[in-house]
């Protein structure tokens, strides 16, 4: 390398964005890499959730890598199966799979001043110059802290974890949860055969997004034309954040247009009562959106029937709610979110000076420039606090997080520096930079959302994602204290 370092880079995951890092260092000419994931498979979220009617909510062109484009999506809205497919597809093209560690752990990591040392649960311990954690946003499932969960005697199980052995035609089940997860769910298992309670803790506001089938004429024309497939993953990415994005900063047409959309939908439930326990006391937005043209139809039908008071608790034979009524069922589903705070952990980091990431974050996640943390050298992540999180693609988020963390590591490379972290002073000026532009945003208007942090500010990003662009364009050595 003419004289240059070789940085030796670990990647906790193999998801979307831990593949990205890999395929970014590969085409900066770096190789000494070693990618590790806690599962035996790659695809991350995609790999973990196949509950009925998974898919995501961004646009399929818009959700995947800028310059991988996918000319055989089926519809507008990729389907999660297809998702994993994609995933599966770019590790054999980019020959990925040779640099996955699977069933491997990570369980914690210390800096001496000189170098990571990464400890396994197996009890392996590797050293890397660059730790990067790559571990998506929402991975950890969080279950409902409701009384005698633990007493329910059929089949239950987390969203993300779910039991595809158990039968569900002519059974009794019971959805708890209606966000977007929930939404999915509940519309597909409403065409089934069998009997479905919704107990909704909170109504949503459901945007009309609609979607649509591609033609083998589309596919042929972008296997033919990758560059068009790229101008199409560009469009979609202005439309987003055109609309959605500027809708949720400010009052403006946008959030005008949305709100008067999600209630033009709403008044597609015919009946007025049920319509009534349908109906949101927030603005629309102030939640993350659920995107859906289809769970209001499926909240009318027949075999579906809604439960709106609060749940008190469950027993043995089923869920028992406030006004003392027991709603039997037989398969119990728990469309009930994840830690959308956890991060990476319940990896710990622990610096030279013998301080812990859990005593840096007590009173709550931060970072500089949603990607390191003061005090923590040569240690990265992706969607971090204060993340473009939301109605974006977590795709195109991590393509910014990554171009950033990449030029670090090639400073590194070129002899700028040994170690780097962010300086107490910048990281504070960024936060504040952040909390100033929070007032404006529809997620302070008075909902309670899994944007909200400890500290009570919305771990979301306020501006455009130009701006997000433009703030991770190239990293400032002077936001970070250096060691050569």
């Amino acid at each position: 390398m003419n004289g240059k370092r070789e940085p030796r880079v670990i990647i906790i995951g193999a998801g979307m964005s831990g593949m990205l890092m890999a395929i970014k260092l590969i085409e900066s000419g770096m190789d000494n890499f070693q990618i590790y994931d806690k599962a035996s498979e790659i695809g991350g979220t995609w790999r973990e959730n196949t509950y009925p009617g998974i898919g995501c909510d961004v646009a399929a062109h818009y959700y995947t890598y800028q310059d991988v484009p996918n000319p055989e999506w089926s519809t507008r809205l990729p389907q999660g199966a297809e998702i994993q497919k994609y995933l599966l597809g770019v590790a054999e093209q980019r020959d990925l799979r040779r640099r996955i560690a699977f069933n491997k752990e990570v369980a914690r990591a210390d800096h001496d001043g000189q170098r990571w040392t990464v400890r396994f649960e197996d009890g392996e311990v590797v050293e890397a110059d660059f730790v990067v954690a790559c571990c998506g946003l929402l991975h950890h499932p969080r279950y409902p802290d409701i009384p005698g969960l633990g007493d329910f005697k059929g089949a239950k199980f987390h969203s993300a974890r779910w039991d595809h052995s158990v039968p569900l035609e002519g059974r009794r089940v019971g959805v708890i949860g209606n966000g977007s997860t929930g939404a999915q769910i509940i519309s597909k298992l409403s065409e089934r055969k069998l009997d479905l309670k919704v107990f909704q803790r909170t109504p949503q506001w459901i945007f009309p997004l609609p979607d649509r089938r591609y033609s083998q004429i589309e596919k042929s024309l972008l296997r033919a034309f990758p560059w068009v497939g790229r101008i199409i993953h560009h469009v979609y990415r202005v439309a987003f954040e055109n609309l959605f994005a500027a809708a949720v900063l400010k009052p403006c047409w946008q959030r005008r247009l949305m709100s008067w959309l999600c209630k033009w939908n709403l008044n597609t439930v015919k009946d007025p009562a049920l319509r009534a326990k349908l109906t949101p006391d927030y603005q629309p937005l102030c939640k993350r959106l659920v995107m859906s043209m289809e769970f209001y139809p499926a909240i009318q039908r027949e075999n579906v029937s809604l439960v709106t008071d609060e749940i008190d608790h469950i027993d043995a034979r089923g869920v028992v709610t406030k006004d003392g009524v027991l709603h039997e069922v037989d398969v119990l589903a728990l469309a009930t979110g994840f830690d959308a705070h956890a991060y990476f952990r319940p990896l710990e980091l622990r610096n030279v000076q013998g301080r812990t990431l859990s005593e840096a974050w007590k009173q709550g996640p931060y970072a500089l420039r949603t990607v390191a943390v003061p005090g923590f050298p040569n240690f990265f992540f992706t969607l971090g606090p204060q993340s473009p999180i939301g109605n974006f693609s977590a795709i195109s988020i991590s393509e910014t997080q990554i171009n950033y963390i990449l030029r670090c590591i090639e400073m590194f490379r070129d002899g700028k520096f040994r170690t780097l972290h962010p300086t107490p002073e910048a990281t504070e000026k960024f936060n504040a930079f952040i909390r100033a532009a929070m007032p404006d945003t529809i997620w302070v208007t008075g909902c309670t959302n899994w944007y909200m942090s400890k500290n009570g500010v919305p771990s979301a990003w306020p501006y455009s994602g130009n701006r997000f662009r433009k703030e991770l364009r190239e990293p400032n050595l002077a936001e970070y204290e250096l060691a050569v």
